[in-house]
């Protein structure tokens, strides 16, 4: 199949891309030098962003001329809270992007104090406005100051003004409605290629964008439109937005979500702007959130995704609080503290909706393990709330190479049965991973809405049987993996047997007789 034009673009803009991120970072590590070329790409976009919604305005009010990268700090200072208001920040004219670039070779001993101070003053803008916690800190990342990127200011300048040029001339077009894709477009390739390369450190915040994609469809199977969407360990937000590519980004209310690590945390932000979520509709939030959840007064949501870290330490009953925190009590016991996988299965649970439908990536060892796991799922399965489990293929995701499930949770059925799916030949490999690829998709999607039994594929089961399995959810009980061998008819195998040892007992008569021959002849 021969790309089209614009797969093309896309590809060749991803190959720039990655070849300025390399070319720039020098000894800096890559998972660390995402940062600065995620950071500029963000500033260069809520540049374009807000110096296209003034032009906008302006243009409209007949004011074909006017430009504001052209426009002086006081003539543009009086719109300010006005803008904020509306877009959640203010860059003045000197301090947008392309005029930061502009300058700055011929300012190669101040660039760094140049680029603080703007990233200050933007922050600074949103102070005391509702936007305020969604622009605190976000530049926080992008030290310019850092020794990584050279052991003197002049070398560090050096370098930023090669990253501000190499990022500003990416070809991501006139800032509109294709722009915006590009730009997180851009975002998310570089994500995804610094998860790759950082592996489990990297790839623990980072779900590669076809499972986001399958679990964001289960979670709104049925549903044109939602009101608020969540997941609990948000990383750099790539699941939450993938909401806005299946529904449409004016078919969701909000995107809510809660990251423990504050580098990426910062990342799930910038990825939201970048995105062109603007500043009142999400609610990002950082810290733990088993033991400090953020978001009380949002829940329930009608659509859960998460893909939480696997097996990882949390409080558990070291913590007395936990065992009455109405998230986790009605189970009767804590997830182990060696073990937080089914915590966070609980927690997403408790602030599903009774419409809604929780979408999660789990450990395949809370499937089948004993002891408060087994107790766990007893709670899950008496109480018919597991809608679906799905066997995924290995090696999907960075960093690991085991194969992943999906558990599908809701609170409101038509049956009392779960759905298992064997979805674990359903990959294709690309480079050194396996892919989910659409008409992966299409075929675990095909056999969720179907709910019915397809040999080899997908089983309906009773809890019953799944109570009398002692809560074993395991995919494989319960779907028989095709078997590929090649049958074989003994009873033909054993004719055709006969048949070659009865033509060789001939070959050897009619060879000894002629060797009979020519001795008799000799």
């Amino acid at each position: 199949m021969v790309p089209t034009t614009k797969e093309s673009q896309r590809a060749a803009l991803h190959k720039t891309i990655w070849q300025i991120a390399n070319d720039l970072r020098g000894s800096v590590d890559g998972w660390d030098f995402k940062s600065y070329v995620l950071g500029m790409l963000f500033y260069r976009f809520i540049s374009e962003n807000l110096a296209t919604y003034v032009n906008a305005g302006e243009h409209e009010a007949g004011n074909a001329a006017f430009d504001y990268a052209d426009f002086s700090d006081a003539e543009a200072e009086p719109a300010m809270r006005g803008i904020v208001d509306e877009k959640g920040f203010f860059i003045f004219p000197s301090e947008l992007f392309t005029n930061v670039r502009r300058r700055a070779s011929q300012d190669p001993a101040n660039l760094n104090e140049t680029l603080e101070r703007v990233f200050k003053n933007i922050e600074a803008s949103a102070v005391g406005t509702d936007s305020e916690g969604d622009l605190k800190g976000l530049f926080d990342d992008l030290d310019v100051n850092s020794s990584k990127l050279g052991p003197t200011v002049a070398r560090r300048n050096e370098k930023l003004v090669k990253l501000l040029d190499a990022v500003g001339d990416l070809p991501l077009g006139e800032f509109g409605d294709n722009a915006i894709d590009l730009f997180g477009d851009a975002y998310e390739y570089l994500m995804g290629m610094y998860a790759s390369q950082a592996g489990k450190s990297g790839g623990e915040y980072y779900t590669p964008q076809e499972v986001s994609e399958l679990l964001a469809r289960i979670a709104v199977e049925g549903k044109t439109r939602v009101n608020r969407v969540y997941d609990p360990a948000c990383g750099s937000g790539s699941l939450l937005l993938k909401f806005a590519k299946v529904l449409g980004k004016e078919n969701v209310g909000r995107f809510i979500g809660q990251e423990i690590n504050l580098t990426t945390y910062n990342l799930a932000r910038i990825n939201m702007f970048l995105h062109d979520i603007n500043f009142d509709q999400f609610d990002i939030a950082h810290g733990d959130t088993l033991t400090d959840p953020a978001h009380w007064d949002e829940e329930p949501f009608e659509a859960i995704v998460s893909n939480p870290p696997y097996s990882i330490k949390w409080d558990g009953d070291a913590n007395p609080l936990l065992i009455n925190d109405e998230r986790f009590s009605p189970a009767g016991v804590l997830a182990p503290k060696s073990k937080a996988d089914l915590a966070f299965t609980m927690h997403m649970l408790s602030w599903l909706a009774v419409n809604g439908t929780a979408a999660i990536v789990e450990f395949p060892g809370v499937l089948y393990r004993g002891g408060a796991e087994r107790k766990i799922r007893k709670y899950l399965i008496d109480n018919n709330y597991v809608d679906a489990v799905i066997q995924l293929p290995p090696d999907l995701f960075f960093g690991t190479t085991i194969a992943t499930c999906i558990i599908v949770l809701k609170k409101f059925k038509a049956d009392n049965a779960i759905l298992f799916i064997d979805a674990s030949a359903e990959f294709e490999r690309q480079g050194n991973k396996n892919k989910l690829t659409e008409a992966n998709r299409g075929k675990i999607l095909d056999a969720f809405r179907a709910r019915v039994d397809e040999d080899h594929v997908a089983r309906l089961v009773k809890n019953e049987e799944i109570a009398a399995n002692d809560y074993n959810i395991a995919v494989s009980s319960y779907v028989e993996a095709e078997d590929t061998r090649e049958e074989v008819d003994i009873t033909a195998l054993n004719a055709e047997i006969a048949r070659i040892v009865a033509r060789q007992a001939e070959l050897r008569t009619a060879i000894d007789a002629i060797v009979a021959d020519l001795e008799g002849a000799s």
